[in-house]
């Protein structure tokens, strides 16, 4: 993927498919995962229990 996109400096972590970055709100911090076509916008109280959801995936 390696798309260029405004938010550069933001860039929490890129692999050639995918990338997260996270932008200021007015209010809060936006995170944004961008996945092919599909790109999830969560505010940070989702970004967390995303985080907890994968951490509790036993792979």
């Amino acid at each position: 993927m390696s798309k260029e996109h405004d938010h550069e400096d933001d860039v929490v972590s890129e692999t050639d498919n995918f990338v997260i970055w996270r932008s200021q709100e007015e209010d809060d911090v936006a995170y944004h995962i961008e996945l092919g076509g599909v790109s999830l916008h969560l505010t940070s109280e989702e970004w967390e229990e995303l985080l907890v959801l994968f951490k509790s995936v036993a792979v």
